[in-house]
């Protein structure tokens, strides 16, 4: 699927907004009654269904509840000890070269990235300012429009006009930031705390490492992986995406990088890998709230992330290094995605770690530490 789709994963969730009420099961029920009823013949037959129903075996596992949903997964109990916990874990991304959160409040950001002071929507900004309004209101770029997470607006440049997009590095890896109409800007800092654990993990093995990115975005995670020599496999719903992140690999001189770039829907990808007896040594995952495939399929995190997980359990390697999950926009806790990952993997042993991912206000310079700001949960499991 992706795109987290939010991330290009943006242009999924847009094009469910678009359908309105069919999307949201909103649609009005047809309240006429059948022909058949004036006859008394209709409460004759809604008591045979009714007893047809009640004579169905309870053990069937349910049908797919739409024509483009993946067929509904039956999870088996998993048996063994559940993996030892670390909670809460909260990952922290402070400032870097490229990249800093300068100030917050009042319901929106103000971000360095590379060149440029940018303001955004942040829900999660609910005190006031600490820096002056002279401050903001020369950034570089202002993102209006809806403040929802997937809302459609628009840029204001105070300034001069700035072009779509320009050149950005972070760990030592050089992308496109892009001004979309989503208010992202093709990364997502915070991640930066998993990319420097994968980033490790995978210099650290004696063997090229495969990594699986799920809902991948413009591909800046599955670029660090593979600069560090991981074998990598990119999936992503958005046919935009993938092209930026095209880009992104020309723009980082990586070209000849094992990155395998795959449009295609989340879970039907995983589900053929499950078939094929595919193994990776690390997934990411990153999906969003709510998606579309290219082909319509539907993606609802509450229903489907619990058949995902099983899925990227049964795909892991023998000789895994981690399995990890990131959640945005969300009305629950960590301690929900938490007790799922500890589920997930009973009887793989290791330990799952679950909190938040911060970003840490820095200042003008980035040296000031400042408030915390949370992004969004995540859990992660590791052997």
């Amino acid at each position: 699927m992706k795109e987290k789709d939010r991330r290009s994963k943006n242009a999924s969730v847009t094009t469910a907004k678009g359908r309105g009420a069919e999307a949201r099961g909103g649609g009005r029920l047809d309240k006429k009654r059948p022909p058949f009823a004036k006859s008394g013949e209709f409460k004759e037959r809604a008591a045979v269904q009714a007893t047809a129903k009640a004579a169905e075996p309870r053990d069937r596992p349910p049908r797919a509840q739409a024509e483009n949903e993946a067929p509904v997964r039956v999870i088996p109990r998993r048996s063994g000890d559940k993996p030892g916990e670390h909670v809460p874990l909260i990952l922290e991304t402070s400032g870097v070269s490229g990249y800093h959160l300068i100030d917050s409040g009042a319901g929106e950001k103000l971000e360095q990235y590379g060149p440029y002071r940018i303001v955004r929507p942040e829900a999660q900004a609910l005190w006031p300012r600490a820096l002056p309004d002279s401050v903001w209101e020369n950034a570089d770029a202002i993102f209006t429009g809806d403040t929802d997470e997937d809302g459609m607006g628009r840029w204001r440049f105070p300034g001069s006009v700035l072009g779509e997009t320009w050149p950005m590095q972070l760990l030592g890896t050089d992308f496109h930031g892009r001004f979309t109409s989503f208010r992202h800007v093709g990364v997502f800092p915070e991640q930066l705390a998993h990319w420097s654990w994968v980033k490790d993990q995978v210099e650290a093995s004696r063997r090229p490492l495969k990594v699986l990115n799920l809902f991948g975005y413009t591909g800046v995670a599955s670029l660090i992986a593979a600069k560090a020599g991981a074998e990598v496999t990119h999936v992503d719903a958005s046919k935009k995406a993938i092209g930026w992140a095209r880009e992104n690999q020309a723009l980082a001189r990586a070209e000849k990088l094992p990155i395998r770039w795959i449009c295609d829907d989340a879970m039907k990808f995983i589900q053929r890998e499950e078939r094929r007896g595919s193994r990776y040594d690390i997934i990411l995952t990153d999906p969003p709230k709510f998606g579309r495939g290219p082909n319509g399929e539907v993606w609802q995190l509450f229903d489907h992330l619990a058949a995902m997980l099983d899925i990227c359990r049964e795909i892991l390697s023998p000789e895994a290094r981690g399995l990890v999950l990131t959640a945005y926009s969300i009305r629950a806790s960590f301690y929900s995605i938490h007790e799922l990952m500890r589920e997930t993997m009973r009887g793989r042993g290791g330990r799952v770690e679950s909190g938040e991912l911060i970003i840490r206000e820095g200042g003008l310079d980035g040296r000031e530490p400042g408030r915390a700001l949370s992004t969004s949960l995540f859990s992660r499991w590791v052997p």
